[in-house]
């Protein structure tokens, strides 16, 4: 997130099962979701601007999402980082809802096999967690590791798809 805090952006914070998230973007395209809690707390930038109407479209997304009546996402979203970093990320898109999937697999996706820890530190850097659903990436021995939000809440989103989750045509069941 290199340029993002030289935007002037418009932030708005919203209330959900995992506590405050704070949404940034422009023109209503969503450029970060952060949570209130966790190793990736971001907070809003001096040049930022408060709008509380902003992102009606994510709002109404991300509270489908949490009531388990929503399994994709389609609000305009902004990817800021490296062609590798953006390639994961996209990978991150295509995981279905209520499936999991580990880091070596998503490098085998994106025809880079090797790179599993890369990857990771991809995961790492999305700013758009829960649209991007990196919750969903798992190690390979099937533990939940690293997450921005903290393992609770990661544990907290894998559960709510399993709540609600198709359960015909995915490889990958959660646990």
């Amino acid at each position: 997130m290199k340029t993002m805090s030289k935007l002037n952006l418009e932030y708005c914070y919203i209330d959900s099962p995992i506590g405050k998230l704070l949404l940034a973007g422009k023109d209503e395209v969503l450029h970060l979701i952060s949570f209130s809690t966790g190793k990736g707390v971001r907070e809003p930038q001096e040049t930022w601007i408060e709008n509380r109407q902003a992102f009606i479209q994510a709002k109404q997304e991300l509270a489908e999402y949490f009531a388990g009546t929503r399994t994709q996402f389609t609000m305009p979203i902004e990817l800021d980082g490296t062609q590798f970093q953006t390639e994961v990320w996209q990978e991150l898109a295509k995981i279905p809802y209520g499936t999991t999937t580990s880091y070596g697999e998503m490098a085998k996706n994106i025809g880079r096999p090797k790179a599993s820890r890369a990857v990771g530190a991809a995961n790492g850097a999305n700013n758009l967690p829960i649209v991007l659903p990196c919750h969903r990436v798992i190690g390979a021995n099937k533990s939940l590791t690293g997450f921005g939000g903290g393992i609770p809440i990661k544990e907290f989103l894998l559960a709510l798809e399993q709540k609600v989750a198709p359960q015909s045509g995915h490889q990958h069941q959660l646990l």
